[in-house]
């Protein structure tokens, strides 16, 4: 009787945490300042989470480290579902590049999903570089070192996207680290760096709005939303495949029935007007992944963008 007792009292605890949550603001730790690509994405999540809710979705940046600074912080949060973390493939790379991190992705968070994923874009600043990509290509290699490159900071996907397009073009292009892709956007905008390999979600809109300009989007086609944008495949480069994803976490111990409302929210917002219409302006996706689909795809990133580190001799500048 008593241990019926105690399983009816855990089920309805469990069952009360469940419809209840969140019954308070939710922080989502977003590790890059305003202007990136993560927060291009967290933000409309923010609102969207915000509207159907009830309870808001509090942004907080956390930029520095190359995104590190601030999943350490939510590493160390209180594992109740009122603290998330929104990472991005920064995060599967940082394990090769930095020799300490005071995290574990795989070990201090529990896997939520992926809430978009969008192709790198190589641009360049329209009154620096006016060629195309061929002629953009030649002067490249006609001059090393001359051109440089901005990134959200050393071991992030802007600096292995360069290394990787550096490693198969036979180029050397200076990188020029920033704290997060904002500035270095607002850096190229205003022609201090030649060019980015950003993910599309932060450069969209000012691609659109003639700020810089796209040569070239990775992997082996053309994107819907820029379809006058050539890919890499038809540019020569057929393995220069570099995508940008970013995903949701929350800190180990926070309990299953919270993980499942979290995710009952995320669904919600994903499936709504207003999302799949920002999505779609910067040529994302909103892959609909389970969490143990994206547990296991994050595993075999870390792995394979290690095999990238050791192969482009990338290092930390």
């Amino acid at each position: 009787m008593a241990l019926t007792a105690a399983a009816c009292a855990a089920f309805s605890l469990g069952a009360q945490a469940q419809t209840t949550w969140p019954t308070k603001p939710v922080t989502l730790i977003v590790p890059f300042p305003a202007g990136g690509g993560t927060d291009a994405f967290a933000r409309p999540f923010s609102a969207q989470f915000s509207k159907q809710s009830g309870k808001t979705l509090v942004i907080d940046n956390r930029g520095g480290a190359g995104g590190n600074l601030g999943a350490g912080v939510a590493a160390k949060a209180a594992p109740d579902g009122y603290t998330l973390f929104m990472g991005a493939v920064h995060h599967s790379i940082a394990p090769s590049m930095y020799a300490k991190l005071d995290y574990d992705l795989e070990r201090d968070f529990v896997p939520l999903t992926m809430i978009a994923m969008v192709p790198q874009v190589l641009v360049v600043n329209p009154k620096k570089i006016t060629g195309d990509f061929k002629s953009f290509l030649a002067e490249v290699r006609k001059n090393p070192g001359k051109f440089n490159y901005g990134s959200a900071g050393g071991g992030t996907s802007h600096h292995m996207a360069g290394e990787l397009f550096k490693l198969q073009t036979n180029t050397f292009i200076t990188h020029i680290p920033y704290r997060g892709a904002g500035p270095a956007l607002q850096d190229l905008i205003g022609g201090n760096v030649d060019m980015m390999f950003d993910g599309l979600g932060s450069s969209a809109q000012h691609i659109k709005g003639g700020r810089v300009r796209a040569l070239m989007v990775s992997g082996n086609k053309r994107n819907p939303a820029f379809p006058d944008v050539p890919c890499a495949a038809e540019l020569g480069l057929p393995d220069y495949t570099v995508t940008t994803w970013y995903g949701l976490w929350a800190p180990k111990g926070t309990p299953a029935d919270v993980q499942a409302r979290i995710l009952e929210e995320v669904k919600k917002a994903s499936t709504g007007d207003e999302l799949k219409v920002a999505w779609a302006n910067n040529g994302a996706d909103f892959p609909n992944m389970t969490s143990a689909q994206f547990g296991s795809f994050v595993h075999n990133e870390i792995k394979r963008w290690a095999t990238v580190v050791k192969a482009s001799g990338a290092k930390l500048d």
